[in-house]
């Protein structure tokens, strides 16, 4: 199920961005966000899910099995919520939909790789083994996608940030070596 968040008359490259409600993914987000605008692309948010790891539907009572729409639809409010500030701040111009896939995170990505022109997701995620350089999602996409694949490692900095860290890093006129 898909659902659009803001519609522009973009009609540039398809960027697909993986989220499952991490810093890192939303670290990606912002990537993909900037990019999608300098190039005038358009985003999807993806998120897999299966049962086990969906949210509780609005509908769900004790005794009673929601149907899987209302699952569907309680992974979806869960992704907009956990990126709205994101998209808000960096997705001026850009168009953003959303999207939940009943399955495994690799396999939702790599089918949506199909239709993209650009995969854009985080080194790690939420899960499995933190001393890992990848995660396994990341890792299968990375060999397996039919589209390039951009992993964003870390947290961006802003301009005055990379600044600062340059201008400490400098040596200081004191420092300096004399001609």
């Amino acid at each position: 199920m898909s659902e659009t968040a803001q519609q522009t008359s973009a009609t540039g490259p398809r960027i697909v961005v993986g989220n499952d409600g991490s810093a890192p993914a939303l670290h990606a987000l912002e990537w993909a966000l900037d990019h999608a605008r300098a190039v005038g692309g358009t985003i999807t948010i993806v998120r897999g899910w299966t049962f086990s790891t969906a949210p509780r539907p609005k509908s769900h009572t004790f005794g009673y099995v929601p149907p899987r729409a209302d699952f569907e639809e309680a992974v979806l409010d869960d992704l907009r919520a956990d990126v709205a500030d994101t998209v808000a701040t960096r997705g001026e111009g850009v168009a953003v939909d959303y999207s939940a896939y009943c399955g495994p995170a690799g396999t939702a990505l790599l089918e949506a790789s199909a239709e993209a022109d650009l995969v854009v997701v985080s080194s790690r995620g939420r899960g499995g083994f933190r001393g890992l350089t990848l995660g396994s999602t990341t890792d299968q996409l990375v060999r397996h996608a039919s589209c390039p694949v951009v992993v964003v490692r870390g947290a961006r900095t802003s301009e005055t940030e990379r600044t600062r860290t340059l201008d400490a890093a400098a040596p200081t006129a004191e420092e300096q070596p004399s001609s």
